[in-house]
């Protein structure tokens, strides 16, 4: 195993520049990562949520935006509303990735650069959160090595990138690119006879069939409140 010499006068980076180039491009941050943050909401968030928010680190020197808060409106609309709202701006169209966070999820601090760290082979990554209740299932949906392709919660792999058909939508990093390719609308709630989707599995449904690609980073633990006991899942 090679020694390193110690030259504390260096800097600790530089002790072993290797390495802290290696770190560099695992976290993408010499890349664009313009990014637009989206939340729908009810019209009201716990300050458990906000200061989990407060807390999120962001890459240096890039630009950011948000959060774009799209109130009191069915979930599927919302979506489909702030989304378009990007595409169709003549600027914020050419940025690189939207940021969606819901209002009862509490992401790691550093959970937004691990998905910076992760999308590189995919087109939307997302942080591991479970459903709300005791029987609580995983938002990892569906094994793609397995036909045909359904939405059954997979088990987490830990402190992975665990490929799968879809996810839900709580902290998600998305590549805008993508939605240019795909037609609208993106999201959509149905509800009607033989046939169900939540606005998310409506989309990765589609998004899926067409080729784009979906993970879940399991390092990135994000804790799912119950805004009425209080209780995070």
């Amino acid at each position: 195993m090679r020694k390193l010499k110690i030259e504390p006068e260096m800097g600790f980076h530089n002790q072993d520049i290797d390495k802290s180039i290696s770190r560099l491009v695992r976290g993408q941050t010499y890349k664009d990562l313009s990014t637009i943050w989206i939340t729908p909401t009810r019209g009201s968030i716990k300050p458990k949520v906000v200061s989990s928010w407060l807390g999120l680190q962001k890459p240096m020197n890039q630009q950011f935006f948000g959060p774009l808060f799209v109130e009191n409106d069915e979930v599927g609309n919302a979506y489909q509303k702030a989304f378009e709202m990007v595409l169709d701006h003549s600027d914020l169209s050419k940025w690189k990735y939207i940021l969606t966070v819901e209002e009862d999820n509490l992401p790691p601090s550093d959970g937004l650069l691990k998905l910076y760290e992760s999308i590189t082979d995919y087109d939307c990554v997302g942080g591991l959160y479970w459903t709300k209740g005791e029987s609580g299932q995983p938002m990892i949906y569906g094994d793609p090595g397995v036909m045909p392709r359904n939405f059954i919660p997979q088990v987490p792999r830990p402190d992975t990138v665990q490929h799968c058909n879809g996810l839900g939508m709580g902290f998600n990093l998305w590549k805008i690119d993508m939605f240019k390719k795909l037609p609208r609308p993106w999201f959509k709630t149905v509800q009607e006879a033989g046939k169900a989707f939540t606005q998310d599995l409506w989309f990765y449904n589609n998004a899926g069939a067409a080729g784009f690609r979906f993970a879940c980073d399991t390092r990135v633990k994000v804790g799912h409140l119950d805004v009425v006991s209080g209780m995070v899942w």
